[in-house]
């Protein structure tokens, strides 16, 4: 898992060619923008990774990594995600955020009462799902949707939980 509030922003999923060039699935808006912010490290931060020779590909982009020239050693970074620093990216503005904002995040009632804190964001495909770790019980996944969170404040660090009728009893969210 990357350093606290670093967010992914890709995943190197294979070589390509023999001249040491990667597949890189990217999770940015764009997928060339993965190397926009500058180096990109490692999930530990101990490795750096400055993509070059960007181009898309289907499910991603094919890129050259400097000092990465053969498929042995392209190989090798298979499964290694690429991390940025938060401050690198651009300030999110109105209803916007990064995901990694949410991780860690309070999580409130509509009366304000803490419930717990952001455990994670999953994307399995039907849309956004948040895991949150409860003060009292086991972790709960809601979607992460505009009727479940209608409130984020990155500011404060808090975002307001109506969880979906029949998902919780009664008595646990005011």
């Amino acid at each position: 898992m990357g350093a606290p509030h670093q967010p992914c922003l890709g995943v190197i999923t294979g070589a390509r060619g023999t001249r040491g060039e990667v597949r890189i699935r990217t999770f940015t808006e764009r997928a060339e923008d993965i190397a926009a912010y500058g180096p990109l490290t490692d999930e530990t931060g101990a490795r750096s990774f400055t993509l070059v020779d960007l181009r898309p590909i289907k499910g991603g982009i094919a890129a050259r990594v400097e000092g990465i020239q053969d498929r042995t050693a392209a190989e090798a970074l298979k499964g290694t995600q690429l991390y940025v620093a938060r401050d690198a990216l651009p300030d999110s503005e109105g209803d916007e955020f990064y995901h990694t904002d949410l991780l860690g995040m309070r999580v409130v009632t509509v009366n304000g009462e803490e419930f717990g804190r952001v455990l994670a964001l999953h994307d399995f495909g039907a849309g956004d799902v948040l895991e949150i770790e409860r003060m009292d019980g086991p972790p709960l996944v809601v979607p992460f949707t505009r009727d479940t969170v209608p409130e984020i404040d990155t500011d404060k660090g808090y975002l307001v939980l109506i969880p979906p009728p029949g998902l919780l009893n009664d008595d646990e969210v005011n």
